[in-house]
């Protein structure tokens, strides 16, 4: 079973973001166990506004450098990444999913089972593209995404796993007003109970809700880069788990100050 390590909102191209995800990247890098040992899991918001040239681009580089030095990663996209933070563009879908993923026509829910595990990867943008949508942080799944992700938990292949994990990018826990996700009590009904633990982003809190929807790790993993806290009493996790441990033993590496 390899362990996860969380990241989620790096937020390439606002001020210091980029130079301290270059730091964190090293960090891990250089961890005493072997690469092959973790899998990286990101959730959402790569840059902080994908209608600016060339950010996408940056943001790759830190994430082929885990690629490169063993990592397995797994990832989903943000509000940022599919435009300003509010205002979404249909047409940067296939790109964001062209450049992280590989290839346009990726879909989620997005089924990945490696070892014993099943990840399941939501798109919480996807239906949070229309002009109406154009004023808020808010997310939304949609019925489509939210019946195959249905589904899924109930198949064979997933019911056969040891562990089940979801990710996704908005909080679907501590809602905030005109920023959480629309469709959370549809999720809660699907989810709850029947996975091991729940990854997401877009608060930046960096909060755990042990227990919450009856799943054993539910956990915001705040800015992996220090997005408006580069204060170091902030908590800013880069969370550690190994799902076959009970919660208590998860950890955090030690996540540098900007300007360290």
């Amino acid at each position: 079973m390899k362990k996860i390590i969380h990241l989620s909102d790096l937020h390439v191209g606002f001020s210091h973001c980029q130079s301290h995800l270059n730091k964190v990247v090293s960090r891990i890098i250089f961890l005493k166990e072997p690469a092959s040992d973790y899998l990286v899991i990101i959730t959402g918001d790569f840059v902080e506004d994908a209608t600016q040239d060339g950010l996408y681009q940056t943001a790759l580089v830190e994430v082929n450098r885990l690629r490169d030095a063993g990592f397995q990663i797994l990832i989903c996209p943000g509000n940022h990444d599919y435009g300003t933070g509010s205002n979404g563009h249909k047409e940067l879908v296939s790109k964001f999913k062209s450049t992280f993923l590989g290839s346009p026509d990726v879909a989620f829910p997005k089924l990945d089972i490696i070892g014993t595990t099943a990840f399941i990867g939501l798109d919480t943008m996807a239906e949070e593209l229309h002009w109406y949508d154009h004023l808020f942080a808010e997310g939304e799944l949609g019925d489509a995404q939210l019946n195959t992700l249905k589904a899924l938990l109930a198949s064979p292949e997933v019911k056969a796993c040891e562990h089940r994990v979801v990710y996704m990018h908005h909080h679907p826990i501590d809602q905030r007003p005109f920023h959480g996700l629309k469709d959370r009590d549809k999720l809660e009904k699907i989810l709850t109970g029947k996975i091991d633990c729940l990854l997401y982003g877009h608060n930046h809190d960096g909060l755990p809700a042990i227990g919450k929807w009856s799943i054993p790790r539910c956990y915001d993993a705040g800015s992996t880069t220090r997005k408006n806290y580069p204060d170091p009493n902030k908590h800013s996790p880069i969370r550690v788990m190994d799902l076959t441990r009970d919660a208590s033993l998860d950890y955090e590496l030690v996540n540098p100050v900007p300007g360290e």
